[in-house]
């Protein structure tokens, strides 16, 4: 029988919404904690721990009554066509591409990553087609694209095949996203070609994005667990959750130059930049997989702030280009109820609710004129994940913040 742990199960809500489709608001500086039982792993002292997973605040009631999408949002419509599954997008520099992976038809059942041109609407692929693909990103000033990437595992064509007799047979399994270690991050020119492993380091490399000139790479990693003997606690842990090892690192965008920028037990993961490059947002699960919430800190790790302390599950964060608050989701108004909302980069005030229409919504990203904004949503005809772009008012967002 297959099991799931309730660490996973948190993850699958994650991941089943986007392959398938109160105390708000404070803000507390985090500072070195010692070690908690069965969570220190690292030689450096450990960052600050998301909030207890355990006693989830009632929402406010203006998150659960408010109704601001007509207010923020118009002409929403579904970007990606043809398409089994869509999701996680991301804007060139420029605006007139957009990169994302999507599930097509074929002898692959996984994830590949294409880059659309907006002018257009057509799209070609840039990764391999073998094996699994995330996280892509469009190099800001060159003529690149990076995502992560498993076409390099010697078994992968077995797991495509395994994967689709699994699909066919129609047997049930929880689902939960793979954190496979032959996840490495590549480069490669715009059509796809030229590609260059860019981390090439034994466990999951993924969730990569540029710094807006380009010059560095943001990263997350569980590649310790693979680097060093665990202990035989470390290893149930491990076994159970491969994510509990997971860290952000900051690397040249060759490849070179790669730091740990966070040391605390539980999953770091999905980072961006601020638009000025000195700030890097993020999701920090609580050691025990069961909550997640949004942080910043300075791109040299110190600094570490957490703005949301819901003891739900809150992830995605993207900053709008003009810096003055993060867009994210939060599934605070229910475990399958994924919403978006925003807030202000300091935490200083509750967040706002975004989106009000039936369906999950997550991964939201803003164009970099700030007028657009796409997602993964599940408010498909089919109830299929796939993304929608809608156009963007930036003034009110700003006046719904008080800001």
């Amino acid at each position: 029988m297959n099991k799931i742990t309730r660490p996973q199960f948190v993850k699958t809500l994650i991941a089943t919404a986007f392959i398938f489709p109160s105390v708000l608001g404070i803000s507390v500086l985090a500072q070195p904690q010692d070690g908690t039982a069965g969570a220190s792993y690292s030689s450096a002292a450990p960052d600050g721990v998301a909030s207890a997973s355990y006693s989830a605040p009632e929402p406010a009631t203006e998150l659960m009554e408010g109704n601001n999408e007509e207010l923020l949002l118009a002409n929403t419509q579904m970007l990606v066509e043809g398409s089994l599954r869509s999701g996680e997008g991301y804007f060139s520099a420029d605006g007139e591409r957009f990169i994302y992976q999507s599930e097509t038809t074929g002898n692959n059942p996984f994830y590949q990553i294409y880059v659309m041109d907006l002018n257009s609407g057509s799209s070609r692929k840039v990764s391999p087609g073998v094996g699994l693909t995330t996280c892509a990103w469009i190099h800001p000033t060159q003529d690149l694209v990076m995502f992560s990437s498993t076409h390099e595992d010697p078994d992968a064509r077995a797991k495509q095949a395994e994967e689709i007799a699994i699909r066919e047979s129609g047997v049930s399994r929880p689902y939960g996203w793979d954190y496979d270690r032959h996840y490495d991050i590549y480069q490669a020119d715009s059509n796809g070609n030229d590609l260059v492993n860019l981390t090439n380091s034994d466990g999951y490399d993924a969730e990569g994005s540029y710094s807006a000139d380009g010059s560095q790479i943001l990263f997350a990693s569980n590649r310790e667990a693979y680097q060093r003997n665990l202990s035989q606690a470390e290893q149930k842990l491990f076994n159970d959750d491969a994510s509990y090892f997971m860290d952000l690192y900051l690397m040249d965008a060759d490849g070179s130059n790669v730091r740990q920028i966070t040391h605390s037990p539980g999953y770091d993961g999905g980072p961006f930049f601020s638009p000025d490059n000195s700030k890097v947002v993020w999701r920090r699960f609580n050691p025990d997989g069961n909550s997640a919430e949004i942080w910043t800190m300075n791109v040299d790790g110190s600094g570490q702030r957490q703005l949301t302390a819901d003891a739900m599950v809150s992830w995605g964060p993207y900053y709008h280009p003009s810096g003055d608050y993060i867009i994210y989701s939060s599934n605070i108004l229910g475990n399958a109820n994924f919403e978006l909302f925003m807030i202000d980069p300091e935490g200083s005030n509750p967040p706002v609710r975004v989106t009000n229409t039936a369906g999950t919504d997550i991964l939201p990203v803003f164009s970099p004129d700030g007028n657009k904004l796409a997602w993964s949503t599940t408010r498909t005809a089919d109830g299929t994940s796939q993304i929608h772009m809608g156009d963007w008012n930036h003034q009110q967002a700003l006046k719904l913040l008080g800001l």
